[in-house]
């Protein structure tokens, strides 16, 4: 069920259904010109109406999506929105705290980017320390058993691909409307020999915001790894749906 589709008395009634909130959580950042600057955003929202159709309706309550992010790495390419990561986190603690005024005990952030990972923790650790609510952080649990099974392309970095074949993948298989293959490049670009060890903008080294391979990606790829990840998000919150 949607949270803003509801009626005040019907919200009245949350506490009484044990359910799970659900926050998709994306941002506004460039991803070349094959994908649309609302990658992030749409790849949230859908993957979380997969969760909640795995869980069960009367199991998940959808929040309405975060589509801010902290995008430092690319906050200089012009369409990129950048949020710090103290305004992110104290969003996702608020939030969470509303949510147990409600009655809810239970939230899941349905993470789609990866540079929101600092202030997901942080929120958490907040709601820990505050609160009775218990929350979990999903940035594609399982995807990394799926990915070296279907994926071709080398990784362009050990920590970092962007708008490359996994992504694209993402995309073909849960938004193929927003895909626009024809425009996918390859690009591997030279990383500076202290990119490890300092702080250092993509945009420094690249002109387009691609790390990696996208002409690999395929609608096939994206569905083994995305179905993967929902039935590990369901393992993870002991939902009796799974199948």
């Amino acid at each position: 069920m949607k949270l803003i589709e509801m009626n005040q008395a019907a919200a009245r009634g949350l506490k009484d259904q044990n359910l799970t909130a659900l926050l998709p959580l994306g941002a506004v950042e460039v991803h070349g010109d094959h994908l649309p600057i609302g990658t992030d955003l749409f790849l949230a929202q859908a993957l979380t109406d997969k969760l909640e159709e795995k869980m069960g309706k009367k199991n998940a309550l959808v929040l309405p999506a975060l589509p801010y992010g902290q995008v430092w790495s690319l906050r200089e390419a012009p369409g990129s929105v950048n949020i710090s990561n103290e305004i992110l986190s104290g969003m996702i603690a608020q939030i969470g705290k509303s949510l147990e005024k409600a009655g809810i005990r239970r939230m899941a952030i349905v993470n789609t980017h990866v540079g929101n990972g600092d202030a997901m923790k942080m929120a958490s650790r907040m709601l820990y320390d505050t609160s009775d609510i218990k929350v979990y952080l999903f940035t594609y649990p399982g995807a990394e058993e799926v990915i070296p099974k279907v994926c071709e392309s080398p990784m362009p970095h050990k920590g970092y691909f962007h708008a490359c074949e996994i992504e694209t993948s993402y995309m073909l298989y849960l938004c193929p409307e927003w895909v626009d293959q024809s425009k996918a490049i390859c690009q591997y670009p030279d990383f500076p020999e202290d990119f490890d060890y300092t702080p250092t903008p993509w945009t420094d080294f690249m002109a387009t915001a691609v790390l990696g391979d996208a002409v690999s990606a395929t609608k096939e790829k994206g569905e083994a790894i995305i179905e993967r990840v929902v039935e590990r998000m369901c393992e993870i919150l002991g939902n009796e749906a799974i199948r």
